[in-house]
């Protein structure tokens, strides 16, 4: 077995604290009432009730990726800014956000900004799957953002279970560190995970035991679109996306270095994470930007006690820098990711021990984009990206039992338009890519899957109507993939293994109505489809530490999804609630069946085949100012997914699930009371365990701080009060260990 990684104390640690301390030297900006440097907005933000400036408040130009950190002055400045009007977003916990109109002139202009008090902030904005940044109530998909503060409280090792507490998400594992996303019911290679808009680049989604290659700790903020999404992303996100948004390539130069450093404990697993990131200025037109992350980890303590093999150690390097242009920018990034894991025993097929994983990835990006190219477009961007990737599970004595490799190269072109005819805007674009798949092992029984290689070429055109209290949304894209394994077998055990090529169509339709009063009412039709994976088409033998014997299906089709969301909105100043119910039916619907076989090595055989399949439920979410700084936070969510060819339940289905929770919020601090509920699970397909019910119960306080005139926040956590014994219906572990126990956790994060 490797070493116990929690020994070592992670090099981001350090720098943790070295960034922790460079905060608090950086020089504040001088309050003035004019405004100091021409083409920029500057300014203050204040307290409504004691015009006390306010620090750590986030303040955003919307639609031109511009944006900054207020200071302990409460002063800020957004650079580059060309005469014109704009809208500003103005942003920080404990406080209601707000959106004003500002004009710009020649010498630039200079604004005073008055938030008032509250438990409950507005909806974030969002970029993801649109067309421009919009408010989540204008959104015609059912969004969530996780951002800023709320990031913190939520943060924890992995993506998946940072957002668990979103309406509609759900997490798969067979481990801590495995923690994947699930959307209404979908997971794996349905659910598309993206980091500033670019495909990650790892095999998460061919495995359960695979975790995925994004540590969340240095996010700015992680976007969540549910339901289809295929229109501007391509096949693969008939469930959602989730973007982790990073702003890894500059785009503006700022007035000042900003940026955070966070530092986490966590006794339920001994973890300890230290990171941050910091934009600075070069030079007059170029930005940089600074990140490093690392956490280390123990085995995961549960109350039945401790689930062994489950400890890790992940590190993280990126750093990104652009030329920032009267006409736009151009730059480029890079990001090194490491991630040491184990996997537990205790399975049918599997060492007594469990296994170690080692993933590495390295990531590469370039990007060009040009502001106003002429009347007719509004911007014209291209993003490359290319990616490295390996994947190697050890069994003992440190031999590779399997082996996956990966490389992707892809480019993206996108172009804006202003009005056109009966369109207000839009966009068309288009997609190249190229990905390499490698396979090995020298185990036991070494995989006969073949090396394979997927090309893609896609185009496709989104437009929007603005008709003043209604909103469409209408769009089409073709996307053509083709793939080819390294060795044809016409009869291989499997079935013809040989070149294979889709093409299909998407399409999307949206309608939103603003009633008034607060009131949206919308629907979103949406066709979408997915190409079988490799593994899907060509697995030949054991997957060791997923503990099964794969069988691929080389004559499989393209998934064919058509999705229909019908949703609500209200908003307040003291009252949000969405409420949506979706319907969801996918024709060909894939799925490794689990025969009740094992094979030679004694592993279960999973054939991969397909069938019709229909998924629908609702989610629902509300958040309530009760007044006297109180507010009351609920989300509840339901998917039921049946086969639909034999009626039977599709396995690993979440059952009815949601949380409330009750915080007493104050500008300087905050206590809060969360309970998870989830019902039974009992329809389950073959060779799958039913799951009883819980109720789990966690608190959390915090405090915020204005030190050195930076924000300081520190965040305690309790979860799992009462030590209660519970299974997730969808771990691979419950059959062996619960959920984890009670632990406590401390988080530091320092805005500056």
């Amino acid at each position: 077995m490797s070493r116990d990684p929690t020994k070592r104390s992670s090099p981001a640690i350090g720098i943790t604290l070295i960034l922790m301390a460079a905060a608090a030297t950086l020089p504040n900006a001088v309050f003035a009432q004019v405004v100091e440097h021409s083409g920029e907005i500057e300014g203050v933000v204040r307290a409504a009730e004691t015009e006390a400036p306010l620090a750590g408040a986030s303040v955003s130009v919307v639609g031109i990726a511009t944006s900054a950190v207020t200071h302990g002055d409460g002063t800020f400045h957004l650079t580059g800014i060309a005469p014109g009007s704009y809208t500003l977003r103005v942003q920080r916990l404990g406080y209601r956000s707000r959106t004003i109109e500002v004009t710009v002139g020649e010498e630039g202009e200079f604004v005073e900004i008055l938030l008032e008090t509250s438990p409950i902030s507005l909806e974030e904005l969002v970029v993801t799957a649109m067309l421009s940044e919009r408010g989540a109530a204008e959104a015609l998909r059912p969004v969530s953002v996780m951002a800023g503060e709320e990031l913190q409280r939520r943060m924890t090792g992995t993506v998946a279970r940072t957002l668990a507490s979103i309406p509609g998400l759900a997490e798969t594992s067979m481990g801590p560190a495995t923690s994947r996303p699930v959307i209404r019911g979908l997971s794996g290679d349905r659910v598309l995970m993206l980091e500033d808009g670019s495909r990650v680049g790892d095999v998460s989604s061919a495995g359960a035991d695979h975790a995925t290659a994004v540590d969340p700790l240095a996010a700015r903020r992680i976007e969540v679109v549910r339901g289809p999404a295929s229109l501007l992303y391509g096949s693969n996100a008939l469930g959602g996306v989730i973007n982790v948004i990073r702003d890894e390539i500059p785009s503006a130069v700022p007035h000042h270095p900003t940026g955070a450093a966070s530092l986490q404990v966590q006794s339920v697993s001994g973890s300890v994470a230290g990171g941050g990131s910091v934009a600075l200025a070069a030079s007059e037109r170029i930005p940089l930007r600074l990140e490093v992350t690392g956490r280390t980890a123990g085995d995961l303590r549960t109350p039945a006690g401790q689930l062994t093999n489950t400890n890790g150690e992940t590190l993280s390097v990126g750093a990104g820098g652009s030329w920032v242009a009267d006409w736009g920018h151009v730059g480029a990034s890079a990001r090194g990711y490491r991630n040491h894991y184990g996997i537990p025993g205790g399975f049918v097929g599997g060492h007594a021990e469990g296994v170690r994983i080692e993933m590495e990835r390295a990531a590469s990006k370039v990007q060009a984009v040009v502001d106003r190219p002429n009347d007719a477009f509004r911007s014209l961007r291209f993003d490359g990206a290319y990616t490295w990737y390996r994947h190697k599970e050890l069994e003992s004595a440190n031999i590779i039992g399997t082996l996956f490799r990966l490389q992707t190269l892809s480019g993206d072109m996108l172009a804006r338009h202003h009005a056109w005819g009966p369109f207000s805007g839009g966009a068309i674009g288009a997609r190249v890519a190229w990905d390499g798949f490698g396979y090995g092992g020298s185990g036991v029984a070494p995989t006969h899957t073949p090396d394979s290689q997927r090309s893609t070429v896609a185009g496709y055109i989104f437009e929007e109507v603005d008709l003043g209290a209604v909103r469409m949304e209408a769009g089409l894209r073709y996307d053509w993939v083709f793939i080819s394994p390294a060795r044809k077998d016409p009869d291989s055990d499997i079935g013809n293994v040989r070149d294979r090529s889709f093409h299909a169509a998407s399409a999307s339709l949206g309608l939103l109505y603003n009633v008034g009063s607060g009131m949206t009412i919308g629907a979103s039709l949406a066709r979408a489809f997915r190409t079988p994976d490799v593994t899907e088409l060509f697995s030949e033998g054991p997957h060791l530490a997923a503990y099964t014997f794969e069988i691929g299906n080389p004559s499989l089709e393209t998934e064919q999804g058509t999705g229909v969301d019908v949703f609500a909105r209200f908003e307040s100043p003291r009252f949000r609630a969405e409420v949506t119910g979706f319907y969801n039916r996918i024709q060909g619907y894939i799925y490794g069946e689990e025969t009740g076989r094992l094979s030679r090595i004694l592993l279960p055989i999973y054939q991969f085949q397909s069938n019709d399949a229909l998924l629908a439920g609702f989610e629902g979410s509300l958040s309530w100012d009760l007044g006297r700084g109180l507010a009351l936070q609920a989300v509840a969510s339901s998917v039921k997914g049946t086969l639909t060819e034999t009626d039977r339940p599709i396995p690993l289905i979440p059952p009815l699930q949601g949380r409330l929770g009750l915080e007493y919020e104050r500008p300087a601090w905050f206590v809060g009371w969360d309970t998870e509920l989830a019902t039974q699970q009992d329809r389950v397909g073959p060779f799958e365990s039913p799951t009883d019910g819980y109720t789990v119960f966690n608190a959390s306080a915090g405090a915020r701080l204005t030190v050195g005139g930076r924000l300081n926040v520190i965040t305690v956590s309790l979860d799992n009060v009462t030590n209660r014994e519970y299974r997730n219906h969808l771990s691979r572990v419950k059959e062996i260990m619960p959920e984890a126990g009670r632990g406590l956790s401390l988080s530091y994060r320092v805005v500056f």
